[in-house]
């Protein structure tokens, strides 16, 4: 395993990190004990960082994992939880609200001290509110020491650039745009250097976008993007490589991204992710599977319209 300085936390975290969304079943049917089995490999391949949140699963992932973490000294893992966001079209980012759901992650988890706290996909709610009071009450529980470290999350880069300058943060997590089709993240990591932030990259394989199976049912992709990845994916396959391992080998090999998270439920998926570690991608290959990619819009909207990219 690879490790980096998780910004100014002091943590050092493994570059790959799991994404514990599927063991809540947000993306099928799973195996609870398997997933408990996976979580205990990925700790003695050498990770040590897991992001969870209560959206997943509506609590489900957040029980299986605690359940996974409970058998395993709490020295030996940096975790990772959200606030905020609690189903599909469930938001509340209240400073009563997050205190509570922090309480009852911690019940779940099974733990006395969440590392790393986030604000869940605030591009959905008043981003004046999380600065003037989500990010102040997650304050006030890091003083009584129920969290250590406190970050945002979401999609649009725009909350970003609107947040950092009012509020001070530990941690970033964007996901989706640092991929083998969109790479739009890159224009903000000076800017987060510079802040000495943690940066977390999540989704490298684009939510199931950048795979052989191809995204699910309610992934937000356009069509011409769905038909791109599609290409790309069967170009790998008549190279007798994997699109998913190139995404993933592209992800973690910039050095200035801390951690890039990728979920995983089964040891299977969990031994072709630790492959990708510490292996430079094909840059002939990234170079023409990129290609594919080439006038096709690779974003989409998220959350509130006035939340949105500019």
């Amino acid at each position: 395993m690879i490790y980096r300085e998780l910004g100014a936390t002091g943590l050092r975290v493994s570059i790959l990190g799991y994404g514990a969304s599927p063991l809540g079943g947000e993306f099928g049917p799973i195996d609870e004990a398997e997933g408990v089995r996976t979580v205990h490999a990925a700790l003695d391949a050498g990770m040590n960082y897991f992001d969870v949140a209560p959206y997943y699963g509506r609590t489900r992932a957040e029980s299986v994992l605690g359940r996974a973490l409970r058998t395993t000294l709490r020295e030996s893992y940096i975790l990772a939880t959200k606030v905020g966001r609690y189903d599909r079209d469930r938001f509340d980012f209240s400073g009563a609200r997050v205190v509570s759901s922090v309480e009852e992650s911690l019940q779940r988890l099974g733990v006395e001290t969440i590392d790393i706290i986030q604000c869940h996909d605030i591009e959905f709610g008043s981003l004046n509110q999380i600065v003037e009071e989500t990010l102040p009450a997650l304050e006030r529980l890091r003083q009584q020491g129920k969290v250590r470290f406190i970050g945002i999350t979401g999609y649009p880069l725009y909350i970003f650039r609107y947040v950092l300058p009012r509020a001070r943060v530990d941690t970033v997590l964007s996901y989706c745009r640092y991929t083998l089709c969109n790479t739009d993240l890159e224009s903000l990591l000076p800017w987060f250097q510079e802040q000495k932030l943690g940066i977390v990259n999540a989704s490298p394989l684009a939510m199931g976008l950048l795979t052989d199976t191809g995204p699910p049912n309610w992934h937000p992709a356009s069509e011409a993007l769905r038909m791109a990845a599609a290409q790309a994916a069967a170009f790998c396959r008549e190279q007798g490589k994997d699109l998913a391992e190139l995404a993933l080998q592209f992800a973690l090999a910039n050095p200035a991204i801390h951690v890039t998270l990728v979920g995983m439920a089964d040891r299977k998926t969990l031994e072709k992710n630790l492959r990708c570690v510490g292996v430079m991608p094909d840059l002939q290959l990234l170079h023409k599977v990129r290609g594919f990619f080439q006038g096709v819009v690779t974003t989409w909207p998220s959350g509130r319209p006035e939340n949105q990219d500019k």
